[in-house]
């Protein structure tokens, strides 16, 4: 099944002429819940993994003797949708949600014990336009990551695994990864989706802009904001409604909406990286839902699910990575918002 973004709610290039100099194209992947293989694109689907090669663990230093049993967030999601799918959970239900949503503790698992990574994505070039080639013309991108946020400085940051290969050197795949005991939290397992590609046109976050033109997109959006506070209506505005699409995404700008832009550069060779990949926890949103697509305008309103990868992503935030331009086989680096 196709999904199509709505034509954007007002013509921004009409508002701010000089922005076609800037006009760029990235590829909505619409992620939605199915079955998908490890022959097909997908998020949270099985990886096309050689059975001779290690799977890829975490041995950062972090606890990771309690959370949640994968199992049970499954188990849960559905049993949710069933409920609402016909109004509620009943009291057994909730009771059941309940037990499930408890956290476990793993005895004897110390802080440096390796974790199995978790398969987040796959990305097949034939399959998305726009992604860009791995190295030495890889034509498969497969990313995982560790199912605790506590990582880095901070010790909240994730954890992203990016691995390239050619898909037709598979010849005996894996067909049962080694899976953790527990994770840190629910959000860190995405639901298997099932991918529906299309390309839009998308333009760069105001902060990244020529400091005249992104001043003056900064102040429309700000007067706008204004105006939906006063009328109590939401507005469009440039950041939300007409320059970066939600959801998961191959290509195009990276959003900056909760830090301010600054540069990626490659840590080999100091160029300016370019987005390879967002993974975003929401699908839509925007002034009354306008990244939505238009084949589920019809769909009942709580029927309706936003978030169909069950991805959390810090606050309902997203992931990029980025890549390299010059040499694809450069490391990769990561940003949050």
């Amino acid at each position: 099944m196709t999904r199509t973004t709505p034509s954007r709610p007002m013509h921004v290039e009409k508002l701010f002429p000089k922005l076609g100099a800037f006009r760029g194209e990235t590829t909505r992947l619409h992620p939605r819940p199915g079955r998908p293989d490890a022959s097909v694109s997908s998020v949270g689907g099985p990886l096309l993994w050689p059975a001779d090669e290690p799977w890829p663990v975490c041995t950062e230093p972090h606890k990771r003797s309690r959370g949640y049993r994968v199992a049970d967030i499954r188990r849960s999601r559905r049993l949710l949708a069933d409920a609402w799918a016909r109004d509620r959970p009943t009291a057994e239900e909730g009771a059941l949600l309940t037990e499930l949503g408890r956290r476990h503790r793993v005895p004897d698992v110390t802080d440096t014990d390796p974790i199995p990574l978790v398969a987040l994505a796959q990305v097949y070039r034939r399959d998305v336009p726009g992604l860009l080639p791995g190295p030495d013309g890889c034509d498969l991108l497969q990313v995982l990551w560790c199912p605790f946020e506590a990582h880095g400085p901070t010790r909240y940051g994730l954890a992203p695994h990016v691995r390239w290969r050619h898909s037709d050197q598979v010849s005996v795949p894996l067909h049962a990864p080694p899976q953790p005991t527990v994770v840190g939290f629910g959000g860190s397992v995405a639901e298997p989706c099932v991918l529906h590609p299309e390309q839009v046109v998308t333009y760069p976050d105001a902060g990244s802009l020529p400091a005249r033109l992104g001043k003056k997109i900064d102040a429309w959006d700000e007067a706008r904001e204004l105006e939906e506070a006063e009328h109590h209506d939401e507005l469009v505005t440039y950041q939300h409604d007409l320059s970066i699409p939600h959801g998961c995404r191959v290509g195009g700008f990276p959003s900056w909406h909760t830090t301010d832009f600054y540069p990626m550069n490659c840590e080999a060779c100091a160029a300016p990286m370019v987005l390879l990949l967002t993974v975003h926890s929401r699908e839509w949103d925007g002034a009354h839902g306008s990244w939505m697509p238009t084949e589920e305008w019809d769909v009942a309103e709580h029927l309706r699910d936003r978030c169909p990868t069950k991805l959390e992503i810090g606050r309902d935030g997203l992931l990029n990575i980025f890549a390299c331009p010059t040499e694809p086989g450069h490391p990769h680096r990561y940003n949050m918002q």
